[in-house]
């Protein structure tokens, strides 16, 4: 443990030297937002560090740094993000998750704004700080960073392990290891002591062009890293109780293992829609499928596109971390995002069950959220939260908790008959 936090210890003072760093005001809870000098160019600063909850980031945290992500647009300045936090403050539940959809929102907003950011990392990168370090175009890991969607004890829980026992440990902090995060990809690297930070923070905030472009590629090549070729999909035919009642059944749509695609037209109006349903936890070629189907509609944007989701959680498994799920989970917000750049009015539609990185990658780039009655939206499953906090989560919110977290800003009453049994 004293070498781990040595090596995060000394990334973050190496990082503070190099930028000479100045805070801007009092730290709220795990951030402190700044600004730095790099050679004669000012840049913007935060710093999240495990100060409590294991740096997690609640609904203070996300709004300070949520106006920082908005003062770097209007500027054009560069961000530089440093990260030692566990994600989304578990305990705050709803309020913590609409908190982070919109600092995410104005993260993506950043980006493609054409911010250079930098993300330098700490001990523990999990969760919600996973998806802000893939903001960014470059990371630079210490050399105990480890890097996931879900931390060791959720995937230890998920598949049925201790997360103490010696053989899940080796596997995991192989998979999760900054040393394994450099083999990935180009754009992450390992921080050893004594290596120059300046010269690695001028080429990773050098000004970018045409970000659309660039995620893109970035999109692109994240098939490469699996294994085996992803199949061509078996598509079959879709016919939900719930999409008939919303489009009362003027709609045709096809689905494969959990992804539907289709077109639909809703009060005289056309648009295509585009959807993650099923029990599965969402896995990253479920999410690289997913984000594929939205970036083809880039060449000729439609005037609407409707997101549909039913899918509680992201794959909590060490094989999907192999591959860095985040940037799979990430890939599918950069996709929306990039198509309402075009000008796209981008919706999402909430049917069952929505959680986590996957409900903030989908929620933060639309215009709106809705949500059928009885859906369920909630910061993690049941599960993940008491692998957490040790206890779990109370009944269901109504809309009326959804609304004052800011998760949902519609609800759709169907009026469905119960379901036969």
């Amino acid at each position: 443990m004293a070498v781990s936090a040595a090596s995060a210890a000394a990334i973050l003072a190496s990082l503070r030297e190099a930028l000479a760093f100045e805070a801007l005001g009092e730290s709220v809870g795990n951030v402190t937002v700044g600004r730095g000098t790099l050679g004669a160019r000012g840049v913007r600063v935060a710093l999240v560090e495990n100060r409590a909850a294991s740096g997690s980031l609640g609904a203070r945290e996300s709004e300070r740094l949520g106006a920082l992500f908005r003062i770097a647009a209007s500027e054009r300045a560069g961000l530089v993000l440093y990260l030692d936090s566990a994600g989304a403050k578990v305990s705050e539940g709803l309020v913590a998750l609409g908190a982070f959809r919109n600092l995410y929102r104005a993260g993506l907003d950043a980006v493609f704004a054409g911010v250079p950011i930098a993300a330098v990392l700490g001990k523990n990168c999990y969760g919600g700080a996973s998806m802000l370090a893939h903001l960014a175009g470059w990371r630079l890991f210490a050399e105990t960073t480890q890097l996931a969607m879900s931390g060791p004890s959720i995937i230890a829980s998920a598949a049925g392990v201790n997360v103490l026992d010696e053989m899940f440990r080796a596997m995991a902090d192989a998979a999760l290891s900054s040393a394994a995060r450099a083999k990935a990809s180009p754009a992450n690297a390992v921080w050893t002591a004594g290596s120059d930070m300046v010269a690695w923070l001028r080429e990773a905030l050098a000004p970018r062009a045409d970000p659309v472009a660039a995620l893109h590629l970035r999109h692109e090549g994240l098939v490469m890293r699996f294994e085996k070729k992803i199949s061509e999909p078996q598509w079959g035919p879709l016919q939900r109780r719930d999409l008939d009642r919303i489009y009362k059944q003027d709609y045709k749509a096809r689905e494969s293992q959990g992804l539907f695609i289709g077109q639909a037209r809703r009060e005289g109006a056309a648009e295509e829609i585009v959807g993650l349903v099923g029990k599965a936890p969402l896995g990253a070629q479920r999410a690289w499928r997913f984000a594929d189907a939205v970036w083809r509609h880039l060449v000729f944007p439609p005037e609407r596109l409707e997101v549909f989701l039913d899918c509680a959680t992201h794959a909590a498994s060490l094989d999907d971390e192999k591959v860095v799920l985040t940037e799979y989970i990430v890939d599918m917000g950069f996709a929306l995002a990039a198509l309402a750049a075009k000008g796209t009015r981008v919706g999402l539609t909430i049917l069952g069950k929505a959680g986590g990185g996957v409900y903030v990658a989908l929620a933060a780039p639309v215009h709106r959220v809705a949500s059928v009655h009885e859906a369920d939206i909630q910061v993690l499953p049941g599960p993940a939260v008491a692998a957490i906090l040790g206890e779990t989560r109370e009944a269901t919110p109504g809309f009326d908790a959804y609304r004052a977290a800011g998760v949902s800003e519609e609800e759709i009453k169907l009026g469905l008959p119960p379901a036969k049994t």
